[in-house]
Formats: structure tokens, sequence, C-alpha cells
């Protein structure tokens, strides 16, 4: 800085507005800054900064895979919050295991961000109550946290599901299956829990063979979705718990001759074209709602910590809409 400053004939002062993006210093004499860091190749030192004010204007985002499509939008809006805060965001994928979450979660504390959003994969957090004593703001996403009181951003899965059931019935289904994501999982019990309403509240009996519930692979949901098919009275509907079931009960149905009725929770690629009727969340509006509150923390907020729950739309398209065979 001093280098700059002689350089720019300024005090350091002065440098040092210019780098914070400060107010009181003139057009000509900010140029004069600015053309005498480029020449020097300087740099603003981030760990002064911190040992100074304390904040690192970074937080940690822990997701359960950057790879899946549902959690794209839902990262990029976290960021685009992150950077209207001037601050940057450093994520990472639990996949799906609890000891990796805990470990990136604490790793990312370690390196001392100001918050983290988490997408939890665990069942108890436990493990972040004396990061957040110490500060750390937390706010959890698409899943409650366990254990522990904390900030929670949901999609209505319970009412999504249920919805989407009761569409299938007003079609005319009465045979309806449920294939879904692991039993440990919040949303899937959530969505379980709406489909298993929906029926009820039809009058409709749920053969233990309509349900299965497990890993997401498609061998899994192959195997569900034929045992489901088969045998004298078949289901006529399935309903299916997640994007990833969605995309292997498509390529499934897509081969077979009788037509099967279908409505997935979540939207998929191309699900417009393929006219594939969904419960859609907005994975954006979560993303955005829990950065949102995050930032809302770290400005000062002290209430008691809030359950956020965001609506779903049902879009039909077709696949929802064809009747028993």
């Amino acid at each position: 800085m001093k280098d700059v400053a002689a350089r720019a004939g300024v005090g350091l002062k002065t440098v040092s507005r210019v780098v914070n993006g400060e107010a009181g210093v003139t057009a000509d004499t900010e140029r004069r800054v600015q053309e005498a860091i480029e020449a020097l190749g300087f740099r603003r030192n981030d760990s002064a900064r911190v040992l100074r004010k304390g904040r690192t204007a970074s937080v940690g985002l822990v997701l359960e895979d950057l790879a899946d499509p549902f959690y794209g939008p839902l990262s990029r809006a976290v960021e685009e919050v992150a950077r209207a805060h001037g601050a940057l965001l450093i994520n990472g994928s639990s996949a799906e295991d609890p000891e990796r979450e805990q470990e990136l979660a604490l790793a990312l504390c370690a390196r001392r961000v100001d918050g983290l959003i988490v997408i939890p994969a665990g069942t108890d957090h436990r493990y972040l109550e004396p990061e957040m004593r110490a500060g750390v703001a937390t706010v959890f996403v698409d899943r409650p946290a366990g254990r522990i009181d904390a900030d929670v951003v949901l999609s209505d899965n319970y009412g999504g599901a249920r919805a989407g059931v009761a569409h299938l019935i007003a079609h005319g289904h009465r045979r309806i299956g449920f294939i879904g994501d692991q039993p440990r999982i919040h949303t899937a019990v959530e969505r379980l829990r709406g489909y298993r309403a929906a029926m009820e509240d039809a009058g409709l009996r749920v053969d233990d063979g309509w349900v299965s519930l497990g890993p997401t692979d498609p061998e899994r949901v192959r195997a569900a979705l034929s045992a489901m098919l088969a045998g004298p009275e078949p289901v006529t509907a399935v309903f299916a718990g997640n994007n990833r079931v969605t995309v292997t009960v498509v390529r499934e149905l897509a081969g077979r001759e009788r037509p099967v009725a279908f409505v997935g929770f979540d939207d998929i690629e191309l699900g417009d074209l393929l006219g594939i009727t969904v419960i859609a969340q907005d994975a954006a509006a979560l993303g955005r709602t829990a950065a949102e509150r995050l930032f809302r923390r770290l400005d000062g907020l002290d209430d008691a910590p809030a359950r956020t729950v965001l609506d779903t739309v049902l879009v039909p398209r077709g696949s929802g809409e064809l009747p028993p065979a």
C-alpha cells in the first residue's frame, strides 16, 4: 500500500478507501490509485482484513450432490445473494453421507466462513452447536436440522405429493404406486405421507406392493416399477418421489405397450417436451430464501429460528392425465 500511495501521490488512507470501495475519494484520485495498483500488481491482503474486521466475507454451502440438476439453480441463487452482499460462496457435496457432511461443514468453519447453508444428509447436527455459538450463522434448506433449533427453508413436500396423487385419482386411478427415496430422508417421508393422505382422502386402500422406498439408482427403481406393473392387478398410475426416480420411470414406461399414468415430484430437463406431469418446486427460491435469511442473521437478526415452507405447483402436461388402461 505504501508503494501504491507513493506512486499515486496520495496517502495510505486514500489507498485504503479506494481498495475497500469507500466514499470520500475524487474520480481523478481514484483513477490514479487504480493505475498505480495495476502497474504494481497490488492485491489486497484478505487474511489481514479478516484479522482486523473479524469477517471473511465468505459463506459455505453443503449440498447433497453438485451433479444433481435440482441443486444447480439452488446453488446459483445462493451465489447471487452472496455476491450482492460482497461475499464469496464455497460449496461442496456430502454425497448423502452424514459423516462426509459433518467433515465438510466443520472444514468450512475451520476456514472461518461467516455462515453456512446446509442441505443435511444426517439427522444429528449437534456437532454444529459450538460453531453456531461462536457466531457462524447457519440455515438449513430442503430438509430440517436434526436435534438442534435452526432456521430452515423447505418446500411443501407433503402438500405437493398429496396434490399430485389426488390429480391421478381425479383422472380415474385407484391403484397408484409410489417409488421414493431412502426412508431416512425427510423429503421422502413427507412425500410418502402426502401419497397416503391422498389415498385415504379418496377412501382407497394402499397395497404393500404399491410402495417402494430405497436408493434412487436405476436398477432398484426399475425392479420396483416392474413389480408394481406385474400380476393380475397392476397399478395403473405411478407417483415418483424425486427427479432421479422420474428419469428412470420415464425410460421404463417408454418401452411398454400399455399406457401408465405418471406424475413426478420435481421437474426434469425436457419434461415439457416429453409431456411429463410434475409437482414443481422452485429450487432457486429455496436457495434465495435461505441465503437471504443467512445474511439477515449476519446483519444482526436475533429472533427465534424460523421454519419457512414454500409452495409447490402442479404442472399438468399429459402423463398424469391418462385414464386407467
